[in-house]
């Protein structure tokens, strides 16, 4: 799994977060949140920027580039 899809799912899992709870939370379809934690697709830009702003974390953490 690549650290986006691992960092994405701990971040929805600390806030006990089903994955459509975090749709609902964000705008973001609950099939492409499932996409992602599977490692199946890369975000966007854009999404990346929402995920961030929603969960107060860096893009280099999301992303894995900083612990």
């Amino acid at each position: 799994m690549n650290k986006f899809a691992e960092r994405l799912k701990e971040l929805r899992l600390e806030k006990n977060f089903s994955q459509d709870k975090l749709s609902e939370e964000t705008g973001i379809s609950q099939a492409i949140i499932s996409l992602y934690e599977k490692g199946q697709r890369s975000p966007t830009i854009d999404i990346i920027i929402i995920l961030c702003h929603y969960f107060n974390v860096s893009s280099d953490y999301l992303i894995g580039l900083v612990d």
